[in-house]
């Protein structure tokens, strides 16, 4: 095979290149994949990358000839019951091909520096055969709520193409500080990794203090290196003005921390977010008491992965919901908000 190239697609954004190879090409060693890379024969968007680099949506990979007679490091499999008992208890919907699980907050769903227990990891617990689930998508850590696996290699391209087509119907619940003015309303922006956000209202003016996080997501230009266009609905379902209101929001795109990009971006960061806009509730206690939030609240991220709708490989229509997780309820009930209260996100528009 002569060197060829590849795009990476939108559900491959943000994992590792080892991650990227192991999945477009399962026979290529590890080992194999490091050297070629040392070598500099792998290369994205013309330069050289180390195994550990992040990919972006667009890029294009150049794949030279492989060896891939190379012999792979053995894998030691072992079955957990431990693992299988835990993700029976997160399943929301299963069938012989799909695997719904209710991901809960804290557990991360692919592994990285420091990060032993993984939804990803657990998952080899269910291996039957040669099929051994692979997820479809992907949340952060501190995101709970509805994450699809597939159960087969034939649902995972099936399932995957409806993500990269973006036929599949995606709906968040948040709670963020404060209230939109505007109760529904289109964010569109473009993101890249970088400097500290600037507000869309009220844009950093230069040499203005910036925290540098190249995991944090900021507002870039159209046309800037690196810079992918983002695109969020949002509805406010209930308000608990000043302080806090629930938004039901429905991301066109897939980017990087988009939602809380999005809600820092608006003016309004979503609760318990301590990357994005998080405020020192000490500090609004003391200067706006009608703006501060109840003290017994957990500061916890306050976003839930709600509701996921699309094609199932086999015919018909997967549409799960995923319950409010424990510190989202306490929430909710603390300001009397109503889970089953209508969600106008449902009339916005799906592209």
């Amino acid at each position: 095979m002569g060197v060829s190239s590849a795009t990476v697609t939108e559900d491959e954004a943000g994992i590792r290149l080892d991650r990227w190879f192991k999945r477009r090409v399962p026979a290529l060693s590890l080992a194999h994949l490091a050297k070629i890379c040392r070598k500099g024969e792998v290369r994205v968007d013309g330069k050289r990358v180390e195994t550990s680099t992040r990919l972006e949506e667009g890029q294009t990979v150049r794949i030279p000839p492989l060896n891939l007679e190379a012999p792979a490091a053995p894998v030691a499999f072992r079955s957990d019951p431990e693992d299988a008992r835990a993700l029976r208890d997160m399943t929301l919907y299963e069938d012989a091909d799909v695997l719904v699980l209710n991901k809960p907050f804290g557990l991360a769903v692919q592994g990285g520096s420091g990060t032993k227990r993984h939804i990803d990891g657990m998952l080899a617990a269910l291996t039957k055969g040669d099929n051994r689930p692979v997820l479809v998508h992907r949340l952060d850590r501190d995101t709970s709520g509805v994450l699809l696996v597939a159960k087969n290699r034939r649902s995972a391209a099936a399932l995957g193409e409806a993500f990269r087509s973006r036929q599949a119907k995606k709906i968040y619940w948040a709670l963020v500080e404060g209230a939109p003015k505007l109760s529904q309303g289109r964010i569109s922006l473009y993101l890249a990794k970088g400097e500290g956000m600037g507000d869309v209202r009220a844009p950093r003016k230069p040499g203005a203090g910036t925290t540098r996080d190249i995991e944090k997501m900021r507002v870039a230009r159209h046309g800037e290196a690196d810079a992918q266009h983002s695109l969020t609905y949002y509805a406010t379902v209930e308000r608990a003005a000043p302080r806090c209101a629930w938004l039901s929001m429905k991301p066109l795109t897939g980017r990087t921390h988009q939602l809380r990009a999005h809600a820092e971006a608006m003016g309004h960061p979503i609760f318990g977010d301590p990357k994005y806009g998080h405020r020192p509730e000490d500090e609004v206690r003391r200067r706006d008491p009608l703006r501060a939030m109840p003290e017994e609240l957990e500061r916890k991220l306050h976003l839930l992965a709600r509701r996921l709708v699309l094609q199932h490989p086999k015919g018909g229509l997967i549409d799960v919901t995923a319950p409010l997780p424990a510190h989202m309820r306490k929430t909710w009930e603390a300001f009397g908000f109503d889970e089953k209260a209508y969600d106008p996100i449902e009339d916005a528009p799906e592209a």
